[in-house]
């Protein structure tokens, strides 16, 4: 991503400081400050002031960060805190806003220790998470590399899949191949659950063995060039029943009228409706036990929320997964999966891998 891209970020930034009274922003929480100067190590805090952006960091990170980030770096021979505080000293900042969410009780207590009599900390909410939730075009760009990798890692593994395989082979199979493509790790723990266990939404793959007769919920994400991506699919070991064959049905049918809500303009809640209609129709409304989707970006889970009680609207430029299911204990779950990101006219969908019941053979 061109430095210039991270420079107008933080003038951005900077621009907003007096109109929320603040002399500075102090940015911890990683992928915010990645989002803001490029920097990718694990220790580091950037304070955005009016005119410049300073970021703060260890000898560990003196040349990537010199690679990194475009604004001046300050290489803390000790704590980062200390540097910190003596920088808003000889600044004499008053205010500092801080990400209440964000920030570690510790580097609070210990700033707040350390700051000028008049000086204090000031919270400011989801300004940054607000900034994130529009993608550039770059952001789009490595998106969509992401879904990709992750879809062909999918692929790849699903040729080899037999019955009697366990949930924890196929999970590491899946990411083992994504990896091999390109991505840097998972964007969360992959979820392979098979049987009466895929009625688990977030299920941790077992020892179990993938058996005839049973659905298989795949539910996987790929880091790439720091941006995830997110997929659900469904397979089942043998011929489906008619029951299966059914609910399969219902799921696919909210899943693609939710798609269909998603344009600039359009509630969260509306999209989220559409897909519960749906599975009304069919008496599966109840089972639908989570909300339709969420964005993602730099995290795996990122505003905006699609769900029944979340009253934002989308923007163009917005990534999000459209992803209903129903949990029915005793007979398994069933969730399919899109990333799709938000136009003025409808929506892209960006995930290439096909929707259909997969049988194992």
């Amino acid at each position: 991503m061109a430095a210039s891209e991270f420079e107008l970020r933080r003038k951005a930034v900077a621009s907003g400081l007096a109109e929320r009274r603040l002399d500075a922003l102090l940015v911890a929480f990683s992928p915010n400050l990645r989002y803001l100067s490029g920097f990718t190590g694990s220790n580091g805090n950037l304070l955005v002031l009016p005119d410049r952006a300073i970021l703060f960091t260890d000898p560990r990170y003196q040349i990537q960060a010199a690679q990194e980030v475009s604004c001046p770096v300050k290489i803390a021979k000790g704590p980062l805190v200390l540097d910190l505080a003596a920088v808003i000293q000889k600044r004499c900042l008053r205010r500092i806003g801080y990400e209440p969410a964000r920030m570690t009780c510790d580097l609070f207590e210990s700033l707040n220790a350390r700051l000028p009599m008049k000086a204090s900390l000031v919270p400011v909410s989801s300004w940054i998470e607000q900034m994130r939730t529009i993608k550039s075009p770059e952001e789009l760009a490595r998106i969509r590399r992401s879904v990709q990798t992750n879809s062909r890692a999918f692929e790849e593994t699903v040729r080899h899949l037999r019955p009697g395989m366990m949930e924890q082979e196929l999970a590491a199979e899946l990411e083992y191949r994504m990896r091999r493509l390109g991505a840097e790790k998972p964007s969360f723990e992959t979820i392979v659950a098979g049987g009466a266990r895929s009625a688990l939404p977030h299920a941790q793959p077992t020892k179990a063995r993938l058996e005839p007769g049973g659905l298989v919920v795949v539910d996987m994400g790929a880091f790439q060039d720091g941006y995830a991506s997110d997929m659900t699919r469904m397979l089942f070991v043998g011929s489906p029943t008619t029951r299966v064959k059914r609910t399969y049905r219902a799921v696919l049918e909210a899943q693609l009228a939710a798609v269909d809500s998603v344009r600039a303009g359009a509630s969260t809640v509306h999209v989220d409706r559409q897909a519960r209609e749906v599975l009304k129709g069919y008496g599966l409304d109840q089972a639908f036990v989570h909300s339709t989707g969420h964005g993602l970006g730099l995290e795996i889970h990122e505003p905006p929320r699609i769900g029944k009680r979340d009253s934002s609207h989308l923007e163009a430029g917005m990534t999000v997964t459209i992803e209903p299911g129903v949990y029915l204990e005793g007979f398994g779950g069933i969730r399919i999966e899109d990333t799709v990101a938000v136009t003025a006219a409808g929506c892209e969908i960006l995930t290439p891998t096909s929707k259909e019941l997969r049988a194992v053979a």
